[in-house]
């Protein structure tokens, strides 16, 4: 098993480990900071290091359920002590971004009992699809105005595991059309923009909505009857 470190604590920028198994073109850590990707979220990309040798980590995917690291060069050794160092710049920026659309879902969800029926991201961009039968510019620019608010408010992000029975007891967990959480899974991890949205989530996520700064909707489009997306975009730091 993976010591997962960005499920307690996604500021975990740098971080020993052991390599444990080789896959097809990458390693398997002992314990890792690396997000391997899911719920639209990229995987991290970055650095491993021993002595005077540095190998670029391409992709973090999972592979048989533990995060594989992809590198393009021969592999670090069985057993090696590594450190592992994250692309930081482009990780707090996915951190911004996932953050930004919980608020987006939150504040639709709150204002408008639209669920989710989609979403991607990349740094400083993402969109996300609800269902809306219709949707306008003055709607989109209520949203984009009460979105703002709730950065403004500067909530507190709380992440919590809790048992499976007990985390489904909470009204609302799962904010999106399909249950993505597999039947087997004995615990789920929680993250909560206290005041707003609580949902069942495996991402990365900033510790206070302030740190998302402003979120601007650039676009929005019907893909379907009752399916609109929204676009959004935040600025550098």
């Amino acid at each position: 098993m993976t010591e997962l470190l960005y499920t307690t604590d996604s500021y975990v920028k740098e971080f020993e480990a052991r390599v444990v198994a080789h896959v097809d073109g990458g390693v398997v850590l002992d314990r890792t900071a690396f997000y391997p990707g899911g719920g639209g979220q990229p995987g991290d990309v970055g650095t491993l290091s021993a002595g005077a040798a540095e190998w670029s980590v391409k992709a973090v995917k999972k592979v048989d359920g533990l995060p594989a690291h992809f590198i393009d060069s021969d592999l670090p050794p069985l057993g090696a002590a590594v450190v592992g160092r994250l692309d930081w710049s482009r990780r707090y920026a996915l951190m911004r971004t996932h953050t930004a659309l919980h608020i987006l879902c939150g504040v639709v969800f709150r204002d408008y009992g639209a669920q989710v029926t989609g979403g991607n991201m990349d740094p400083l961009q993402g969109r996300m699809d609800f269902e809306f039968e219709t949707m306008r510019q003055e709607l989109v620019a209520a949203i984009e105005e009460a979105v703002n608010a709730e950065v403004a408010a500067a909530r507190p992000v709380r992440v919590r595991i809790l048992p499976r029975d007990e985390a489904f007891a909470i009204p609302d967990l799962i904010r999106t059309k399909i249950n993505l959480l597999p039947e087997g899974i004995a615990e789920v991890r929680t993250v909560e923009l206290v005041g707003l949205d609580l949902q069942a989530d495996g991402g990365t996520h900033v510790a206070n909505t302030g740190e998302v700064g402003r979120v601007r909707v650039v676009d929005y489009k019907s893909k379907g009857k009752i399916n609109k997306r929204i676009y959004i975009e935040l600025a550098e730091k």
